[in-house]
């Protein structure tokens, strides 16, 4: 994985949102369809809050979502131009605000202000020592009641395989790891981090893991992604840790894009705009 500096300049670069974040949900037929059908019935217990912070938003793929769900919204980001985008984007919503960080710290959040913290499909790029970094600035800036909800890497639990995968010549490498017989490099995710490391992090910091769900990425049988559940120890929400095993995370993806192509919005307006077609032909 590319340290925090590569990770700066990836995502500042115009290349990388081609599709505003969109072409990382097509898996479930778009971010509508990912957030109602996958992210929304695993935080629903948490929303409608007071404040969110949401760690890496990218263009605002969630951000849509859950600005409606708070009374205000913290956006953090590596990336300036992702910042950008994101104030351009909801110039019109009052209640966000918006901070470029460097990436380890989360000096413009005040202590014990966020009732939740929020980071999908950012984190996995995430290498150990800024988890580590993280987990100590959750610890501070969550409410005594606060939840933290955080996506990163367990690739870390395969080294063996991501040692042989990188062994294997790069023409053939694709259809192997598609095959699910390699682990998905290709999704770039961080190297150094386990689902057990992040819940030593918490641990270490005054935080509790309290849910981890270890979940296939796109292709394989590997569980190279997770979704931790942490909370400040002692917190309303404290439990001992809930570790799950998801193997069909991504049959999960087919079955809400497979839905969403009856129910999502974006199914009515591509409807309306083929029968606006046929009608001016």
């Amino acid at each position: 994985m590319p340290d925090l500096e590569a990770n700066i300049d990836t995502w500042n670069a115009g290349s990388s949102w081609s599709a505003h974040g969109e072409e990382w949900s097509g898996a479930w037929g778009g971010s509508e369809a990912q957030w109602w059908g996958t992210l929304m019935p695993r935080l629903h217990a948490f929303i409608p809050t007071g404040t969110i912070l949401e760690l890496g938003p990218g263009h605002g793929r969630w951000t849509q979502y859950l600005k409606d769900l708070c009374d205000d919204m913290i956006l953090v980001d590596v990336a300036e131009s992702c910042i950008d985008a994101c104030r351009a984007r909801f110039a019109s919503a009052d209640n966000l605000s918006f901070h470029v960080n460097d990436g380890k710290s989360l000096d413009g959040v005040p202590s014990q202000s966020v009732d939740l913290a929020f980071s999908f499909d950012s984190l996995v790029h995430a290498e150990a020592d800024v988890l580590d970094a993280y987990a100590r600035e959750l610890a501070r800036t969550l409410k005594p009641d606060g939840i933290a909800f955080i996506h990163h890497s367990n690739i870390g639990a395969y080294p063996r395989l991501s040692a042989l995968t990188k062994q294997v010549p790069a023409r053939i490498r694709p259809s192997l790891i598609r095959a699910g017989w390699l682990i998905n490099t290709y999704a770039w995710r961080a190297e150094t981090v386990t689902a057990e490391l992040f819940s030593q992090y918490c641990e270490k910091a005054g935080l509790a893991c309290i849910g981890q769900e270890k979940i296939v990425w796109e292709y394989g049988r590997q569980l190279t992604d997770v979704i931790s559940l942490c909370t400040p120890a002692g917190s309303k929400w404290a439990r001992p840790n809930v570790v799950v095993e998801n193997p069909g995370f991504m049959d999960e993806a087919t079955r809400v894009r497979e839905s969403a192509s009856i129910y999502s919005n974006r199914s009515f307006i591509r409807a309306e705009q083929t029968l606006l077609t046929e009608a001016s032909s």
